[in-house]
C-alpha cells in the first residue's frame, strides 16, 4: 500500500456526491457545506433533472465538477456527446471499452476537460457479479481470476487514453502497484468508521482509501443523510488529512 504522490490538497481530495431527489434539495446542501466542499459529483438523476444548470452553478462558484453518468455507446455518439460537456466538467466517466474511450477522447480534444475516468468495476459488485451478471466461472478448477479481469480493464483504459480510474477496496492497491502513478485513482463507495456500507461490497474509510492510494474519494450518503452535512464533512477531511500527513 502507497499514498499517492500527487500533490492534491486534502480539501480537493473529497468529491460530495450530490443525489438529494430535487435540483433546489441539492443546492440547499451545497450551500450548507460553503468552503468545506470544493468537489462534487452529479449522477444520472440530478443531471436529468437538471441539465447542465447545477453544474454550471457549481463551476461558477469555483466549485469542481465530476459527471458520473458511465457513459457507453457507438463512437459517434460518444463523440459527440463528450464534445458538449467539454469544459463544463472536470471528470467524467465512461463504462466502455477501448473504443469508448478513444471517441470521448477525440471529444474532449484541446479543451481542459473533463478528465475521462474508465469504470473498472461497480462498488456494488464482487466477483460473484461476474458469474450472476457476465456468466464467467467463478469457482473451482477454471476460477475465475478477479484481479486479472480489473487490471485488463485499467490497463485497456489507459492505453485508450483515459486519464483515470474508478476503483474501490483491494483493487486501489493493485492498481497502483502494476501501474504506478500514472492513472488518477478515484473511489467511490466511502464509509467513515462506524457507518454503513450500505450496498457498497468493497468499501473503505477515507484514511484506508488514501493509504492504498486513492487521488479523490466520493462521499455521498454519510454527508448528505447527517444529521450535521457541515460537521460530517469536516471528519471526512480531517480523516484525509490524518492519512496524507
Amino acid at each position: 500500500m502507497t499514498i499517492s504522490s500527487k500533490n492534491i490538497a486534502a480539501r480537493d481530495r473529497l468529491i460530495v456526491a450530490l443525489d438529494l431527489p430535487t435540483p433546489e434539495e441539492n443546492w440547499r446542501l451545497v450551500e450548507s457545506l460553503g468552503d468545506e466542499a470544493a468537489f462534487y459529483k452529479v449522477g444520472w438523476r440530478l443531471f436529468l433533472c437538471s441539465g447542465f444548470d447545477l453544474v454550471d452553478r457549481l463551476r461558477g462558484l469555483g466549485k469542481k465538477v465530476f459527471l458520473d453518468l458511465k457513459m457507453d455507446d457507438i463512437g459517434e455518439t460518444i463523440q459527440t456527446a463528450v464534445a458538449v460537456i467539454a469544459g463544463r466538467a472536470d471528470l467524467l466517466t465512461l463504462q466502455g471499452g477501448a473504443a469508448t474511450l478513444r471517441a470521448a477522447r477525440a471529444g474532449v480534444g484541446a479543451a481542459p476537460g473533463p478528465k475521462l475516468l474508465s469504470v473498472t468495476f461497480l462498488s456494488s459488485m464482487n466477483a460473484q457479479d461476474l458469474s450472476d451478471v457476465y456468466g464467467v466461472v467463478t469457482r473451482g478448477e477454471q476460477a475465475f481470476d478477479f484481479d486479472a479481469f480489473l487490471l485488463h480493464r485499467a490497463s485497456m483504459a489507459m492505453e485508450a487514453g483515459a486519464d483515470g480510474l474508478i476503483a474501490s477496496g483491494g483493487s486501489i492497491g493493485l492498481l497502483r502497484e502494476k501501474l504506478g502513478e500514472r492513472p488518477l485513482i478515484v473511489t467511490p463507495g466511502i464509509r467513515p468508521t462506524g457507518s454503513s456500507t450500505d450496498e457498497h461490497k468493497r468499501s473503505l474509510t477515507p484514511a484506508e482509501a488514501i493509504k492504498m492510494g486513492a487521488d479523490h474519494l466520493v462521499v455521498g450518503r454519510p454527508i448528505r443523510s447527517a444529521a450535521d452535512p457541515l460537521g460530517a464533512a469536516r471528519q471526512i477531511l480531517e480523516e484525509i488529512e490524518g492519512a496524507i500527513g
